[in-house]
């Protein structure tokens, strides 16, 4: 049985060798190119927060449906570095969006 092992595998060293580093190259190359495409096609926010008081918030950020995500989502980053899916269909939601885009006007 190793007899037979040993006749399947080629003769040449080099060959064998420059055919497993293509092959790792292809595999790396593909796993990166897929990498970046699965995360920009789908939604961030899995899981929404009805409401967040608004001094926690340090900045929001409004994403419109489109091909990556079919619903509206709202990012909010907070003064703690962390990130909240809010749900923008809820009125507190709404007025944080308009305060926003209110103080941005008023700069």
């Amino acid at each position: 049985m190793a007899r037979a092992a040993l006749s399947a595998a080629p003769s040449n060293p080099r060959l064998l060798r420059v055919a497993l580093l293509l092959l790792l190259l292809v595999a790396t190359g593909r796993r990166a190119a897929g990498a970046s495409v699965v995360t920009e096609l789908r939604c961030q926010c899995l899981q929404t927060l009805q409401g967040i008081h608004p001094k926690n918030i340090q900045s929001v950020n409004v994403k419109a449906p489109g091909p990556h995500c079919a619903e509206t989502e709202v990012i909010a980053t907070l003064k703690n570095g962390q990130k909240a899916c809010l749900n923008p269909a809820t009125p507190m939601v709404k007025k944080i969006i308009e305060k926003m885009l209110n103080c941005d006007k008023s700069n």
